[in-house]
């Protein structure tokens, strides 16, 4: 029989096993995220040496090049980098709250939220540009909020939470399918587009507004990861350890809703990637908590692979980013589903 100081040695072990695989695979996953985005900046009508893109970006290209790569192909590549990393925390913080694999922001209704008032913007007020990206971050709030205070029953309940959010996203498809059948043809066209999720035309504003974005909210959920760990060993045992559950349960997911607000706002609602990027973060880092580092990773990475499968496997037709995720995504949904019904769970 192990004694204590032998029990102790085992799971230091294994601890330490556990932090040098996450560590290994955020390392690797960080070299693909960097590999893809070079060759989406090497790829277009002007073709660049992958070798050229990356002296360019360190300042050694010439000027041709660095207006190509800088001026015309940086921003798009950034924002979705950017985009794919908010999506992947932001469904690693709603996953681990509800410790569901179902609760990310765009299966549960906040991007669903968003849409709707970003379309109501774009048809109803003729807006277009930020005023239609501020519409979109108001909706996803409102309908957090929405989501919090109906499930909310001395305490929120993962499950009610989920559920609701469901309902609500019904609700604001709803009104989407409604705002589009009443619009002109060229303005459901406009607003189409942006449902699907897309990096066509995105610039430095973009850029910079989802910078400042994972800049301010990044130390918070930092701060907070500690919290999230604990809130995913369930309610009782989190009060058990002197946690506040509700406020801290509330702090988390406000950072997750604007994360997923800002990323929306800056792309379109970029379906499946919040939804995917988490289990296979913890698949591949075999980590019981979040795995955050890895989840905006692999959000990143989903994001850059699919752009360029959108830009570039069509021949002259270029997709939406969402169309090529939404693509993975989908079979991913109807798998879990699948396999949640055959051990039972599925209800």
């Amino acid at each position: 029989m192990a004694t204590t100081a032998e029990a102790v040695q085992i799971i230091t072990r294994a601890r330490a096993v556990r932090q040098a695989r996450s560590l290994a695979v955020i390392v690797v996953l960080a070299v693909l995220v960097f590999a893809a985005f070079c060759v989406s900046l090497s790829l277009g009508d002007f073709k660049i040496p992958v070798i050229d893109v990356v002296k360019t970006l360190f300042g050694g290209g010439d000027r041709a090049t660095d207006f190509i790569v800088n001026r015309l192909r940086l921003p798009r590549a950034l924002t979705g980098l950017m985009v794919g990393a908010a999506l992947g925390m932001s469904g690693a913080i709603f996953q681990s709250i509800a410790r569901n694999p179902l609760a990310s922001p765009d299966i549960i209704g906040v991007t669903y939220g968003a849409s709707a008032f970003a379309v109501f913007a774009i048809i109803t007020l003729g807006l277009t540009g930020v005023a239609v990206s501020i519409f979109a971050i108001a909706g996803a709030v409102l309908t957090a909020f929405l989501m919090y205070v109906l499930a909310w029953r001395q305490g929120v309940s993962s499950y009610r939470l989920i559920l609701i959010g469901i309902g609500i996203g019904a609700i604001a498809t709803s009104i989407t399918s409604y705002l589009l059948t009443k619009a002109r043809v060229e303005i459901a066209q406009q607003a189409l587009i942006w449902l699907t999720g897309s990096l066509n035309g995105r610039d430095w504003s973009n850029v910079r507004s989802m910078g400042i974005t994972l800049a301010v909210l990044t130390p918070l959920m930092v701060f907070l990861i500690h919290r999230l760990r604990i809130l995913q060993l369930g309610d009782e045992t989190a009060y058990g350890l002197g946690l506040r559950v509700e406020s801290s349960r509330l702090g988390l997911i406000v950072i997750g809703v604007l994360l997923a607000a800002v990323a929306t706002a800056a792309a379109g609602p970029i379906g499946f990637v919040a939804f995917v990027g988490p289990p296979i973060a913890r698949r591949l880092t075999r980590s019981p908590g979040p795995a955050m580092i890895a989840s905006a990773l692999i959000g990143a990475l989903v994001v850059a692979l699919s752009d360029l499968i959108a830009q570039h496997a069509f021949g002259d037709t270029q997709l939406p980013v969402g169309v090529v995720t939404g693509l993975v995504g989908a079979p991913y949904l109807i798998f879990l589903l699948a396999r949640a019904n055959r051990v039972g769970s599925g209800g």
